[in-house]
């Protein structure tokens, strides 16, 4: 029986990674580092679950003497903490939308009397200028549960955040279905026992989702009723 729908954050209920680039890049500028990652650099970093393990291994991948290296990794959280804040004020002045089908499904599955959760590598401060920027205009749509990389152990691939977010459903994985757009997100919701939606972005179109429940362009053709034959038909085949 489905009872939640469990959705990532960045790529997944909107196409924030371009948005993410730019507040790296301009934080990057306001610390005079003078680094730039080009779209071609982010998508190779967008392996890397975090924002800031993706600055650790980036750091990492300059070969610098050890003095600098140690250097630049104790400026990681302070690094980290100015492209949030970079971050939000984009999401504030250009309300960067959830992705197709994305509103919609939401609303569906809240009239169905589905629970609706996030579980996402990203900070929760990111989480909520995203949600204020999208879902202003829908007061009653409400996430029974919001779990961040902060508050746990292992981020994706690791199933830490989906058997935090189970947990606090109290529901276990096979009433659940998770959407991702990652590899690391996909591997996460499987390790974690749930039947997972995929929906890549341009970042990540060619990876191998092959281990997904189903693949889609996007969630404009998805109900709850063809959810629930899918929740059906992967616990049966499993």
């Amino acid at each position: 029986m489905l009872e939640a729908l469990i959705f990532d954050l960045d790529g997944t209920l909107a196409d924030t990674e371009e948005t993410h680039r730019q507040a790296f890049n301009a934080a990057f500028i306001e610390s005079e580092l003078w680094w730039d990652w080009s779209p071609q650099r982010y998508a190779e970093l967008l392996h890397v679950s975090g924002g800031k393990e993706r600055i650790l291994h980036y750091v990492d991948t300059l070969g610098l003497p050890a003095a600098e290296r140690a250097r630049l990794l104790e400026l990681v959280p302070a690094l980290h903490r100015t492209k949030t804040r970079i971050y939000t004020e984009l999401l504030e002045q250009g309300k960067r939308p959830l992705r197709p089908g994305v509103a919609k499904l939401l609303q569906a599955a809240s009239d169905a009397g589905l629970k609706l959760a996030i579980a996402s590598t990203t900070t929760s401060a990111n989480i909520d200028a995203l949600l204020r920027a999208n879902l202003s205009q829908a007061p009653h749509l409400a996430f029974s549960v919001i779990a961040c990389g902060d508050q746990v152990r292992a981020k994706k691939p690791a199933p830490d955040l989906y058997n935090l977010v189970l947990a606090s459903l109290h529901l276990p994985a096979t009433n659940c279905i998770a959407f991702e757009d990652s590899l690391n997100g996909l591997r996460a919701a499987k390790a974690a026992g749930l039947v997972t939606v995929v929906t890549p972005s341009r970042w990540n179109a060619s990876d191998d989702f092959s281990g997904a429940d189903r693949v889609l362009a996007s969630l404009e053709e998805v109900d709850v009723r063809g959810l629930e034959r899918l929740l059906g038909e992967a616990l049966a085949a499993a």
